[in-house]
């Protein structure tokens, strides 16, 4: 069997000096070159010394970039020793001094939230905490489709009209100018909470709270949304403390909402470090015994077991809470979130988990479409060093999912567009890129040129807004100034590897050490092993595409394995031929076979014929 039978170098890039390859894989199965994570050996040796820990230990975080000054806190990270000053922030002292006097003084309150997961948090944690103040907030979510990102003049009119004297802003408003001005002109105070990065001098408000703002010394630029908003609960109780005042049960103990912080940092791909892995930390805890009632009702009508690890709340429940905000009713989120009854937070759950399934469906059918023109794309254009694509009736709403996908795929800066049907005429587009390829500025230059009407966003994520006959001129202007990207294209085929294994040697013992460093997610990615000269046996499809297997290794070790949407593809089929290759994954608790079992989940392979 021929390696080119498993994989297609029609779309191969040209690989440039990313460094010596790991075990020799310059081409994976998935198109990857395999390296070895630099570590200092020094470094690795004396953190694992400092912490009393394995050797494996030391490596994980010196490969993480943990200093020895900070490796304590890293590993045990704890609220009271991370939290910060809710003082140091920019603007909090006179935002917390607004909230807590409409508290006081019973003002009607609206708070204005993104329709992600992060906004949907954020907007739950405040929900709770004036609810614990016997007030009811007024909730406003713009829609994706009519309204788009953030608060508009319409909004703040619409909640001023419902009686709203003071509006709160969470993930959102920062750059909102012309929204914001409106609000000061009909006379409804504002208070943002944000963390997106801020081009220009804050909008007209009573305080604008964002660690990202270039005047702000405290330091937490890191903090998604929902921590920002959960550090003010904390600046509110001191000031209320300070004041004497409080509700007749007592001042509300934000601890019991870490769950929704947590969720916000994880979803939002918050980076883990500094008081972030303090938050998720601790909230995996308060989420895996599912005090928050709207989670509970989505966990069971959707068939997910009690959260409790980095991986249920970024895959499980984040997409499931995301629905709504994507392709139905952007409320729904934020609603189930602060919801404290059981029977309506069941219906809200219903209507999330059907939105979520719809939502699978449309954004397959996307997939489908988008890769077929990507394959024609690569075949005429091989080493394009960006995918565009775009198709009538696709929904702006999965299209930076899409999009996502597309890159993992081909490792390339990728933009999904979509127009048409109820979508209207203008075309939107949605682009995620790989390190080092800044999309945000890529996407404003062809505005800035006519290329498109608009767009703009961050180095890793973009958004634009065009007319559906830009859209080749648009490819071809993507394709142009990624030419001379190829250092950049060949490192984000990169797969940077913490260790090899043999079967045998994946214990039990061994994964307890490699959890007890974690939590991981942005920022501190989870490990990555190899195993070498390995045989797949008794290799058995289940569901839809994944394969369970066995792994045997040549001093006769055994170890379960699971690939998971991989039975038509290359990797698939080496697996299914039960040649020797090498395996790249992740060392997993295999929960169906109990406490202490663990099994290798399969990310990537490579076959050498000889």
């Amino acid at each position: 069997m021929s390696r080119s039978a498993f994989l297609d170098s029609s779309h191969e890039l040209p690989v440039d000096e990313t460094g010596p390859a790991f075990l020799g894989v310059e081409q994976s199965l998935t198109g990857r070159k395999w390296r070895s994570r630099p570590v200092e050996e020094g470094h690795a040796n004396a953190l694992a010394q400092k912490l009393g820990k394995s050797n494996i230990i030391g490596r994980l975080l010196a490969g993480r970039g943990i200093g020895i000054e900070e490796a304590g806190s890293y590993f045990t990270p704890t609220l009271k020793e991370l939290f910060p000053d809710p003082s140091s922030f920019t603007d909090m002292d006179a935002a917390i001094e607004v909230i807590l006097d409409a508290l006081v003084n019973g003002r009607r309150v609206a708070v204005l939230a993104d329709y992600d997961v992060d906004g949907g948090t954020s907007a739950a944690i405040l929900t709770k905490y004036f609810r614990a103040w016997g007030h009811d907030l007024l909730l406003y979510v713009p829609d994706r489709l009519t309204e788009g990102y953030g608060p508009s003049p319409e909004a703040f009119k619409s909640l001023q009209e419902q009686g709203a004297e003071l509006v709160i802003t969470v993930d959102c408003g920062a750059a909102a100018v012309e929204a914001l001005e409106t609000a000061h002109e009909i006379g409804v105070q504002v208070v943002v909470l944000d963390h997106h990065l801020m081009q220009s001098a804050p909008p007209p408000a009573a305080a604008v709270v964002n660690p990202n703002r270039p005047d702000c010394e405290s330091g937490c630029g890191h903090l998604c949304a929902a921590g920002v908003v959960f550090i003010l609960t904390a600046g509110l109780n001191r000031l209320a403390r300070q004041r004497g005042v409080a509700p007749d049960n007592g001042l509300p103990d934000p601890m019991k909402w870490l769950d929704l912080c947590a969720l916000g940092t994880l979803c939002d791909m918050a980076p883990l470090k500094g008081v972030n892995r303090a938050f998720v930390n601790a909230g995996l805890k308060v989420l895996a015994r599912m005090d928050n009632i709207g989670l509970e009702a989505l966990s069971q009508v959707s068939g997910v077991e009690a959260p409790k690890s980095v991986y249920h709340a970024t895959f499980l429940l984040g997409p499931r809470l995301n629905a709504g905000g994507r392709i139905g009713d952007p409320w729904i989120a934020a609603k189930l979130l602060g919801c404290e009854d059981r029977k309506e937070a069941l219906v809200l759950a219903e209507r999330l988990h059907a939105l979520n399934e719809a939502r699978k469906e449309i954004e397959a059918d996307i997939l489908d479409e988008a890769t077929r023109m990507v394959e024609v794309r690569l075949s005429e254009k091989p080493n394009a060093g960006a995918i565009v694509v775009g198709g009538e009736g696709w929904h702006p709403g999965v299209i930076g999912i899409v999009a996502g996908r597309l890159k993992e795929k081909y490792h390339r800066p990728t933009i999904v567009i979509g127009w048409g049907e109820d979508l209207g005429p203008v075309a939107k587009g949605s682009g995620r890129s790989v390190a080092g390829v800044n999309l945000g500025d890529l996407i404003a230059q062809a505005s800035r040129e006519g290329v498109i009407l608009s767009g703009g966003g961050h180095a890793m994520a973009a958004g634009l807004s065009l007319e559906p006959s830009q859209l080749d001129g648009f490819r071809e202007f993507m394709e142009a100034h990624t030419l001379d990207a190829k250092k950049e294209l060949a490192e984000a085929r990169v797969l940077d590897f913490d260790g090899l294994l043999s079967p045998a040697s994946a214990s039990g013992d061994l994964l307890e050490s490699i959890e007890a460093a974690g939590p991981y997610g942005a920022g501190a990615p989870e490990p990555l092993f190899a195993l070498a000269n390995v045989r797949p046996n008794n290799v058995r499809r289940v569901g839809v595409d994944h394969l369970s297997f066995e792994i045997l290794g040549e001093d006769g070790g055994k170890l379960r394995a699971i690939a998971f949407r991989v039975a038509d593809t290359d990797l698939g089929q080496v697996i299914l031929s039960c040649k020797p290759m090498h395996l790249a994954g992740k060392l997993k608790p295999d929960e169906w076979r109990g406490a202490g079992k663990v099994q290798f989940e399969v990310l990537d392979g490579f076959f050498q014929n000889n």
